[in-house]
């Protein structure tokens, strides 16, 4: 099966992501981050529902089980069709957010962040190594345990997440770039090609997008090569 293209919505307003859209006939998915929700919350999710497209929200819930269940619950009443949590927040988090989540939703666990080299991501835990591939594939088997529906990891660890994770779960892959593209803020960026040939379920790809003079040819160019993956 063909991983899913989910265009990043990385713009400032409810406006700007309404113009994107409509220079992009071909979406099927589309990602709502936390800047994006906080400037135009629950109207654009339905704005982008009745447009046919199944929505992202990836806000990286990471708080006391309670409140995450919650804001769980508040996305299912929102119909969106796949959501974040963060896997730092705990088994006993993930699995009230599974719980929460009733099968309506995929419920995804963040790994570890794709602008994290190994230096970085030792120093935010406290620690003088880490193997980011062990890190990972560590994370992704919480997630599964707690029952959520897969993770988000960045290219370089796909195929570590699928020979953990098994068939029939959710492979999420941001910082995707083309050769040429630039990687920004991505430390762990890959090709669609590869990601797709490792196992990915669905690639999220913004700037390359969000940046072109024709960004509806990017998403075609995309969607080719991740069919070649």
């Amino acid at each position: 099966m063909l991983p899913e293209i989910i265009v990043a919505l990385d713009v400032p307003d409810a406006d700007a992501a309404r113009r994107l859209l409509d220079r992009l006939p071909a979406a099927r998915w589309v990602k709502v981050g936390s800047v994006l929700f906080t400037a135009a919350g629950p109207a654009l999710i339905a704005d982008c529902r009745a447009r046919g497209l199944k929505v992202f929200l990836d806000l990286k819930w990471h708080d006391i089980p309670n409140t995450v269940a919650g804001a769980v619950r508040s996305a299912r009443d929102l119909q969106v069709s796949m959501a974040t949590v963060h896997t730092l927040g705990g088994a006993e988090m993930m699995s009230a957010a599974a719980e929460a989540a009733e099968g309506e939703l995929l419920l995804v666990g963040v790994t570890v962040l794709t602008s994290h080299d190994p230096e970085s991501f030792a120093r935010a835990v406290g620690r003088t190594l880490v193997g980011l591939q062990a890190e990972v594939a560590r994370l992704a088997g919480e997630a599964v345990r707690a029952g959520l529906a897969g993770v988000v990891c960045s290219p370089h660890e796909v195929g570590t997440v699928a020979g953990v994770l098994g068939p029939g779960h959710v492979i999420v892959v941001p910082g995707i770039r083309r050769p040429g593209d630039a990687a920004g803020d991505q430390a762990r960026a890959g090709s669609p090609e590869d990601a797709a040939k490792a196992g990915a379920t669905h690639l999220v790809v913004g700037r390359p997008i969000l940046q072109a003079p024709d960004p509806a040819r990017v998403l075609d160019e995309l969607v080719a090569a991740a069919a070649m993956g």
